[in-house]
């Protein structure tokens, strides 16, 4: 069960960092991508840190053994996140198939912060 949530984690960690950068360092790009439904490029930037500072708390704690609990909290936080995505996706009726990603990144950040803590 470890090895499976590490490579879990590894797979979120990297998905969170190539999201939180596009949006945070590329919001142009994550415009053109998002639609007319895009947040604001300041709103924007502060999801991108957040989701890189999660990936940061997916690995580090857990990796390093200091404060370990941070870990189930870094995707518990993801997780919610993740749910904020879904609904801005249903709020604004796009189609399902935008939704898919974050309800998918949902579900596996609820799984890490379920099987760590």
């Amino acid at each position: 069960m470890n090895i499976a949530l590490w490579v879990l984690q590894g797979f979120l960690a990297f998905a969170f960092v190539m999201a939180g950068s596009m949006k945070a360092f590329s919001y142009e790009k994550f415009k053109k991508q998002a639609g007319d439904h895009a947040p604001a490029k300041n709103l924007a930037l502060f999801i991108g840190l957040c989701e890189i500072a999660g990936a940061i708390g997916l690995i580090l704690p857990w990796a390093t053994g200091v404060v370990p609990v941070l870990t189930p909290v870094a995707a518990s936080a993801l997780a919610l996140v993740m749910i904020l995505g879904v609904g801005h996706h249903l709020q604004h009726k796009d189609p399902f198939s935008k939704a898919v990603p974050a309800f998918v990144l949902f579900v596996l950040s609820a799984l890490v912060a379920v099987g760590r803590f």
